[in-house]
């Protein structure tokens, strides 16, 4: 795995570190595929129950992609394909990863850190955190994917605004649009997320998996949603070992304890 990308887990929580601080933690391709691997790895992992994203070195969470790394991993029209189907892949990845994921975002996430940020369940940031996507200033074209991701989050017209300008927005103004659920004092965020993780890591595996999957097909087009899956996955909550657990531990005025089945 890319030194540039630290992935770790301790109890119930992992982490994935973007460590390329010198860069703002700009991602070159080499980290993207350390990042897919990781995530794979997580979701396989029974003792994995919320993924942790942050950047290295306060000052940036993702700055979006590594120019250093331009003339080496995208100076063909083959290769501009090949990165941006990667990038693609892990994105997706991310917002389809079947247990919550928190941003923990210090300092700026622009570009494509504002891309991961938004396929991530929760996003908590600092007081002094600055958000923008750059693409009118650049001449990027932006896919329907981001954008459609971004629209759901913020709705059409704060989407629109942040394109539009292309401007930095404060931690305040990302709140105001949903962007982000919670900002704190630069100092606290990752004392908050340590703390956030931990309570979703207490609670019932299979009651937040089903939530984070109904969310999901709450999403899409009525004529697309799986109902029976909804259902199918309620069903699994009710006839699970953590039910009978919680209504027990409940009773007795104790503390649960969830194994996930």
């Amino acid at each position: 795995m890319s030194d540039k990308i630290v992935s770790s887990h301790e109890g119930g929580v992992a982490h994935i570190l973007f460590n390329n601080p010198e860069r703002r933690n700009a991602v070159s391709l080499e980290m993207w595929q350390a990042v897919g691997r990781a995530l794979e790895g997580f979701a396989a992992d029974e003792r994995v129950r919320v993924v942790v994203l942050s950047g290295a070195g306060g000052k940036a969470f993702v700055s979006g992609a590594d120019v250093s790394k331009f003339e080496q991993e995208r100076a063909s029209v083959e290769a501009i394909r090949h990165y941006n189907a990667t990038t693609a892949e892990v994105t997706n990845q991310l917002a389809d990863f079947p247990k919550p994921t928190i941003a923990q975002i210090t300092g700026s996430c622009v570009g494509g850190g504002v891309a991961l940020a938004v396929c991530c369940d929760l996003r908590i940031c600092g007081e002094t955190s600055r958000f923008g996507i750059p693409a009118a200033r650049l001449g990027l074209g932006y896919g329907f994917s981001g954008v459609n991701r971004l629209v759901q989050l913020v709705g059409p017209a704060f989407a629109k605004e942040i394109f539009f300008t292309a401007r930095l927005f404060s931690a305040a103004e990302a709140h105001q649009m949903g962007l982000v659920n919670r900002v704190m004092p630069d100092d606290q965020v990752a004392a908050y997320v340590a703390d956030y993780a931990q309570q979703i890591t207490d609670n019932a595996p299979l009651t937040i998996g089903s939530i984070k999957a109904i969310v999901g097909e709450v999403l899409k087009d009525p004529a697309e949603r799986d109902l029976a899956r909804c259902a199918a996955l309620v069903d699994a909550c009710y006839a699970s070992q953590d039910y009978i657990e919680g209504r027990r531990a409940f009773m007795e005025k104790r503390k649960p304890q969830f194994v996930g089945a």
